[in-house]
Formats: structure tokens, sequence, C-alpha cells
């Protein structure tokens, strides 16, 4: 059946900002939506509050309102717009579902005549309704690990002394596991329930007989109203039952599965997903399996709406999830839809791979002091890399290299743990850096046995890690000289880094990758296809990795390489990595924004990045799409075979300026800004220099290698002081003391975790104004796009002060000093393209905070406030295309625009809350207000001094 012919008018639910639990992969899932319902021809609304996302983009919906997810909201849009006829909640995760049930309670469809489509009620409603759904599994006879539901504390009680313990406590109803706990010991049951009770909305909790040690599997599929069901991937959890999925390291396809048990794994997804209603869209099922040779399965739950692990599939086998299950929304069946990678078969056609998937979260502990580090069922990961390997060992080696915390792989790096105490610790309480600590363990001469035991992850896994340990200890007998041939090319194909193998020979990188192009071992490149190569991809998708040689019969010998090199004018773009605080979806949506403009410019774009959950990594932005780690040796080895005119580095974030000095220093042009600027506004001692020769005002400040330099500074600068590490990101590590004992514990503290960083300590100005502008400059012009005051005090992170757009309350005499500093500091830098500067106003001087010479996280905000494409104009600029004469700027721009910061400590109970210098907040929506008598203005800046912490 073709389209539906009576759906003409589309309303999409947004996720809102981004929460632990729930990022950015909402934002790919929403804007491939909106693009396959606009393909159609079907007008599209989108309500949704977060203004950094590409799909708030006022080029993704044909009406985008930036509001609050509220049935407020959806009242008044459908006032707007009595001609919806139907609503899509599955695209924005568990929020859009909870806000589409709420209107659909309070009868706002009913009365507005809006259909649901994608999902309906009752599937959702079964699906969290524990209690129901365990009673329709039962029924058609899947099975369930044993549980019952509380709606009372007393309840809860009583279920806990009839199963005993280790129990799972589930709160129904809520996002990322919130609420979720493993009870080992009765004493800790009776605040783990209570906890549960309270965070669930409808105060119930589901109590499950713990299947801890099980394995862990998700599979996704999808379904059109003809009842055709496929499977887009099956997912395997490295990590066994009671760690949240989202906290796991997952792999792709399932490796440690035999065809008999995936099979009947597959039987009962299709019956789980046909039982719980009669609906065409998408749908994640999570399974557990015994870890014996019988291998039951227990099914877990199951979602009916595109999820985190959707994202994922759909990057890991090239399927668009999110496109195809918004076709079968308005009734297309998949028999009619192209693979969207091949054009040449079905959609109906299932993905195979030939290779492997592995996914690691990304986590943010240190924003979080005193946290509990722990993983369990209750998500705490901020953001997730994807790696593409022809084997599990090299997909897991490009992981950890992609996570950007200072590893070159799975040791080989001089960072491993060697104390024993401490690794069987890490290995029984799971943590964020378990991944590395199981190769540590083995290094270690720990048995895969007792590894096993502790940890439960299958013996599969553990023998892969083996194999690397053991190809290491080879390795290290040999001198860079003598090592065999063989030898380095199956370190590069199990993913060791070229850093890794310096480390193991005892001499520089640079001599390994000599060595290894001298003898011909080079990265070849393979295309994500869908289809195992059995049909021709049309779309450039690519991975890297390293092969063979092969010979012809008549002695031709060569690799094969899928990438073709053009002969076009290209632009690498270099993508931010994974999300984490600090650095979030906003520098995705620069990147996509710098490549459409550059492929206006008539260059051939391509696009690097590890992110599986963002745009920027969809196969249909760039020309081509590397899905490789933001690491320099595989973004040279890209460059050296792609040889593009320049790369673009100031929209990904810390994660591509950290990577200018490199290309700077091997002749690679950075396009736009030079490093030597970049790096000037980084070097404190030369940037005030700068402003001293341009007559422009700085707190005073110095520069302290040790702890001693600390305190002597302390006595020319008075406190309180502003310490700070350089060449950070979201004010990591910094800190305000009011006295030399803090100053000193503090600057040994950072000394100790990142050695040889240059400390600089500022006068903080107490009770400063702060405010923040940001410019496009083209060498000669400079156009300021949005000055903004925060609300809060200066000394609380600009990532997590509430910024209004234009400021309130700067006099004419103040806003023009800012004018007058940016265009100097814009001009002496030698900015081409975007600027963002930082101040602080006391007694009407404006004193420099610092300057960064990029995109800031502050422009997607502005870009939506003012309706304006600043990227796109920045990225031109860059380019050199053109200046900023040549735009006719047209900022629209009502009342006020607030920039709201929003913060994640729900999975944090126990940690101080108070802000500072160290940015804290996962998100932020936008608030639009008239007028400054408005109560939420009012409100916001009542509160404004509540949480500065010193």
């Amino acid at each position: 059946m073709p389209k539906r012919k009576d759906i003409k008018s589309v309303l999409i639910i947004g996720s809102g900002p981004i929460v632990i639990g729930q990022a950015c992969e909402f934002d790919y899932s929403g804007s491939q939506s909106l693009r396959s319902l606009r393909e159609d021809g079907i007008e599209t609304v989108l309500i949704n509050s977060n203004p950094a996302t590409i799909m708030t983009d006022p080029s993704m919906a044909d009406h985008v309102y930036l509001k609050p997810l509220t049935t407020k909201s959806i009242i008044q849009i459908l006032k707007n717009h009595p001609n919806i006829d139907a609503v899509l909640p599955t695209m924005g995760g568990q929020t859009a579902l909870n806000l589409c049930i709420e209107a659909d309670e309070k009868g706002i469809w009913e009365d507005f005549n809006v259909e649901i489509i994608g999902v309906d009620i009752d599937a959702i409603n079964i699906t969290e309704d524990r209690e129901k759904f365990r009673e329709l599994m039962l029924k058609i006879g899947v099975g369930m690990a044993p549980q019952a539901t509380a709606t009372s504390f007393l309840k809860g009680k009583e279920i806990a002394q009839e199963f005993g313990f280790p129990l799972v406590i589930r709160a129904s109803y809520t996002l990322g596991g919130a609420g979720a706990s493993i009870v080992y010991k009765p004493e800790d049951f009776d605040e783990l329930l209570s906890r549960g009770l309270e965070i669930s909305p409808i105060h119930e909790v589901m109590i499950d007989k713990a299947l801890m040690g099980w394995k862990e599997y998700e599979l996704e599929l999808l379904r059109d109203k003809n009842d055709n069901v496929v499977i887009i991937c099956a997912i395997e959890n490295m990590d066994p039952m009671g760690i949240h999925t989202g906290d796991s390291i997952t792999v792709a396809p399932a490796m440690t599965l035999s065809d008999r048990t995936y099979q009947k794994m597959r039987d009962m997804a299709i019956k789980m997903m046909r039982s719980i209603g009669d609906f065409a869209g998408g749908c994640n099922v999570q399974f557990a399996v015994s870890p014996d040779e019988k291998e039951d399965i227990i099914a877990i739950e199951i979602n009916p709406r595109v999820s985190r692990s959707s994202a994922l599939a759909s990057k890991a086998t090239g399927y668009p999830i999110a496109k195809v299950a918004t076709k079968l929304a308005i009734g297309y069946h998949l028999d009619e839809l192209d693979n969207q990678i091949t054009k040449s078969t079905s959609a109906l056609f299932e993905p195979t791979l030939d290779y492997v998937i592995v996914k690691i979260p990304r986590w943010n502990f240190d924003k979080f002091e005193g946290s509990d580090r722990s993983l369990g069922l209750q998500m705490k990961s901020v953001g997730e890399v994807m790696a593409i390997g022809r084997s599990f060992q090299e997909a897991l080696h490009k992981a950890t290299q992609s996570l950007e915390i200072k590893r070159n792989g799975l040791g080989a790096d001089g960072k491993g743990y060697k104390d024993y105490d401490q690794i069987i610790q890490k290995l029984k309480v799971a943590s964020w850096d378990r991944v590395f600590v199981i190769y540590d363990a083995i290094q270690m001469g720990i048995p895969l046995s007792r590894i096993h035991d502790i940890t439960k992850i299958d013996m599969w896994f553990l023998k892969q890690y083996e194999e690397l340990h053991l190809l290491e200890k080879e390795i290290s007998k040999y001198t860079i000289e003598s090592l065999p041939r063989e030898l380095l090319l199956e370190a590069k194909q199990k993913g060791f880094a070229d850093r890794q193998i310096a480390h193991m020979l005892d001499c520089y990188e640079s001599e390994v990758h000599k060595k290894r192009s001298s003898q011909g071992i080079n990265r070849v490149f393979k295309l994500v296809d869908t289809c195992a190569a059995e049909f021709k991809a049309m779309t450039p998708y690519y991975y890297s990795t390293f092969e063979e040689e092969i010979e012809t019969p008549d002695g031709v010998k060569y690799v094969a390489n899928d990438s073709i090199v053009t002969d076009k004018k290209k632009i690498v773009v270099l993508g931010s990595g994974p999300n984490r605080i600090g650095q979030g979806i906003e520098f995705d949506y620069c990147c996509v924004h710098g490549v459409l403009a550059a492929a206006e410019c008539g260059y051939e774009t391509i696009m690097i990045n590890c992110n599986p959950e963002t745009v920027s990594t969809d196969f249909d932005t760039a020309d081509k799409l590397y899905f490789e780690p933001v690491f320099w040796e595989h973004i040279y080895d890209i460059i050296q075979h792609e040889k593009p005119e320049g790369v673009i580095v100031q929209l990904g974030g810390q994660t591509a300026l950290k990577l200018a000095e490199k290309l700077s220093k091997y002749g690679i042009k950075i396009i736009g800004t030079s490093y030597e600027s970049l790096d000037l506004a980084e070097d404190r001692g030369s940037f005030s220099k700068l402003l001293m020769e341009n007559n422009i005002p700085f707190p005073r400040f110095g520069v302290a290698e040790t702890a001693d330099e600390a305190l002597t500074l302390a006595d020319e600068l008075d406190f309180p002081l502003l310490v700070r590490p350089s060449y950070v990101l979201g004010g990591q590590g910094m800190k305000i003391v009011i006295n030399k004992q803090e100053l000193e514990e503090h600057v040994v503290d950072l000394l100790r975790k990142i050695p040889n960083n240059k400390l600089l300590l500022d006068h903080y100005l107490d009770g400063a104004i702060e405010a923040e502008a940001d410019a496009i400059c083209d060498g000669k012009d400079v156009y300021i796009i949005g000055i903004m005051e925060h609300i809060e005090p200066c000394g609380i992170h600009s990532g997590d002060s509430n910024a209004t757009l234009p400021p309130f309350n700067l006099g004419e005499f103040v806003m023009q000093q800012i004018k007058d500093h940016t265009k100097k500091i814009a001009l002496a830098l030698n900015t081409v393209g975007l600027i963002n500067i930082q101040f602080a106003i006391k007694d009407d001087m404006v004193y420099i905070i610092e300057a960064n010479p990029r995109a800031s996280r502050t422009v997607p905000f502005i870009a939506k406030a003012y309706k304006e494409p600043y990227v796109n104009y920045a990225t031109k600029v860059m380019l050199g295309e053109k200046k900023v004469k040549d735009f006719k700027f047209n900022p629209q721009l009502e009342g006020y625009a607030i920039k709201q910061p929003v913060f994640s400590f729900n999975k944090f109970p126990n940690v101080n809350k108070n802000l500072g210098p160290e940015m804290k907040s996962t998100g932020e929506s936008i608030l639009f207000i008239d007028s400054l008598k408005d109560d939420e203005f009012y409100t916001l800046y009542s509160r404004r001094k509540m949480y500065l912490s010193k």
C-alpha cells in the first residue's frame, strides 16, 4: 500500500534538552524523520526546546516551535495549525512519548482530531506498565524473570521477602534507568525502594529477581502495516546483565550466540512486537540469555519507539531506521521502499555485516565530584563512540582511541594499572575504565578463568583480549629495525596504533609510521554497504582497515581500496567526537552546517567523526563520510589519501582544535584562522601582551608550573583567585580559591591529574557581571552576531549560566566597550571565521576573560534566536568565498531569548550541586520572553547567586 492520502500535515515532538539517558541520538532520528516526510510533500510542524540541534534549524521543518515540551505548547500549536492530521511521537525518545500520553489522557488529540501514528497508545501503556507487560508475555509464551509490581513501600517489602536477594528495582515511566538499582543486601533495600517509588511519576516500581551474569542482547525491528517485519541489527552487550545498556560496551553483530538461539530470539522478538499492538514503525527489544549451554532466553523489555540503540544500529548497518520508520508510519510498506544505501534492493532486505562494530560509552565522572562511579542499572554516560573494524579486536582498539581520554588504545601506553588489589577491585565493581582494566589484569598474569568468574564477561571476549596481550609481548622482543613485516601488519590489523607499537619498541611514533609506509602497510578504506558487498553500494560511507596484498596471476600486487579519490577540490571537516559535558551537540550542528556551506561553494565535502548519535555521521550529510576516530593517525592517513585543499578545525569544538598543531606541523592547510592565532589565544602570556598592546583591560594574572610558583604569585595577585589549567574544555579543573591552603591543595591535585601543564592564576573579579560576544571576522571586517549577558554572576561557567540575548542591563557605555574590544581582538588575532569572547564587567569597566577563535557553544543558540544561518556565513568566510560585507545581516528577535542550562544531577544523588567555573550542565533549552517583566525572568534573576561555589 502506498503513502496514505489523508495525511497532509504531521506534528513531530522532539526530545528537549540533552540529559544523561537521552542525548543527541534523537536529534539524528528527528532530523531524518523530518526529511523523510518532506520528501513525500507532507507539511511538517516541529516542537522542541533545544536550540543546539540540527532538528530545530528553520530549514528542517516547515514550522519550528522552540517551545517548552508541555501540553500547553501543544494546544497552542494545534490552534495555530488546525490542518495537522497526525502526530509522530516516536522520534523524540521517552520525553516525546510521555508528552504524547499526557496529551492523550487530557483528550487533546481527540479535541483537535489528530491521529497518533508510528505507535499506538496501548502499546506504550503495555510496555511501560510492567505488570500488564508481564501478563502479556506469559500469555504469548515468552519467558520473564520472576517479578512483581509494588505501588507502596509495604508491598515492596513483601515482594523482597518472597523473592530473596539480589533483586532489581525499576521505576515505571522513567528514562535512562532513572530510579533503577540492584539490591544485594536487605539493609540497602528500604532506601532504594523509597527512591524508586519517588522517582516514578506514577509511584510504581517493578521488583525482579536479578539475573546477574546473564548475557544481554538487543534487537532492532521494523514493521509495516502488512505485518512484514525486518530485524535490522542484533547487538550483544559485552558487559553482562546488571549494567544499563547505555553504559555497556556493545558489539554488532552478536558474537557469542549460537545460530539456534539467535533464530529463537528473532521469533520471540517478532511475536512480542506483534502482540503489543497493531502499529507500523520501529521497536527495540532486549533479552537476557543464560550463560550456559542451555541458552535460556528471557525478555527484559520492549520499547515501541526509536531508541538510543536504533541510532547505533543505523550507523552500524547503514540502514536509516528513523527514515524508514517514518515512511512506514505514513502508510508505505517495506517492499515499496528502496534500501537507501544500495538504491537497488528493497528496505525489506535485512542488513548483513562483513565487519564488526564496537560501541563504548563516554563518561564524565570528573564533573561530579564525590559521585558513585560504579556502573549499574541507572545510566551515567554522557555520550558514546562507535568504531568499525574487520575484527572485534580492531574495532575495540579504534573505539578506545576515539574516547579522547588520553589513551592510545588498550594498554601499550604506560597508563595501565599495576596494583593487583586495585585491579581485582576494579573488576569486581564495574567502572568506566573496566575496558582497560581487563587488559591490565591479563598483563599481570591473572588467569582468564578468574577474570570471567569476577566479571561474568563471556570467555570469547576475554580470549580476544588475551591474543592482543600475547601479540604485544611478542612485538616487545624486537627493535624497530628488526621487527618482521608480518608482525607489524598483524598489529595494525588488530587495531594497535602506531603510538602503541612505538611504546612496545621504545621508539618514536613517526618511526613506526615511516617503517610501515616503506613496507606497504597502509590503511585501506572499505564501504559500509548494508549487504556484505552482495550488491553495489551507492553511498560513500567508509571505515579503515589493513589488508594483506593480493597478487594477480600476472604478478601485480595490490590492496583493495573502496575509496576512490576524485579530482574535485575537497574540504575535510573534523567532527567533535563523543558528546561530553562542555562539548555537546552544538558542535555537531556547526559541523553539519560547515559541510553544507562548503558544498554550496562547490567543494567535495569529507566528514571525519566517530559519534553514532549525530547528524554529521549520517551517510548523506557529506559527500564522503569516514566513520573513524578523530585521532591523529587516522586523520593523517585519510588526508594523505584524499589530498584536500584544507581542513576545517574551528567547528568541531576542542576535539578538532587540539589537532591543529599537528596539521600545521605536517604542512596541512587549516581553513580559516591559522594555528598560530589559535595558539596565541590559548597561550595566556602572549594573549595578555596582545591585549596590552591594544589597551584592552584584563584581570591581573600569572602563570605557574609548580605549587611554589603559585603561592608566590598569590601574594602579588590577591585572593580570591581563579585557578585553571591551559588548553582544556568546559572549564575542566577550574576553581575559585580564597586562601593559600585551598590554592596549594588545588594546584597539587591539578598537576597530578594533568602533568606538565601550565596553570593560570587570575585575580577573580568578585561580584562582576559576565557577558560574552560571538562574531564573524574575515581579517578586515568584523560583524558581531550576538552579545549575551549572563544572569548569574561572574565565576559560574558560561555553559552553566542563563545567558540573555540581547543584554538586559548593560548601559550604552559598557556595550560600546564590548563592541570595540570584540572588533579589536578579532582583528589582532587575524581571525578568519568565528570567534567567541568572554567579558567580566565591574564598575562599568569591561575586562577580557578569554577569547576563543572558533565556533562556540552559543553560536547555534544565537542563530536560532535571530533566525540567521551564521555558521553557513562563517564557513564561506573561512573558505575565502565571501567577505563579511557580502552578507545582508537581518537578525529578527522581538523581546529576549534566554539560553537555559539543564543538569543531570538526579543521576548522582550525593553530589554537590553547587555551580562554579567548571561546567556541569549536560544540555540546554531556549526560552523566549517578551519583556523583563516576565515571571520566568524574574524567577531566574532572583535565584542568580544561589549556587555559586567558591
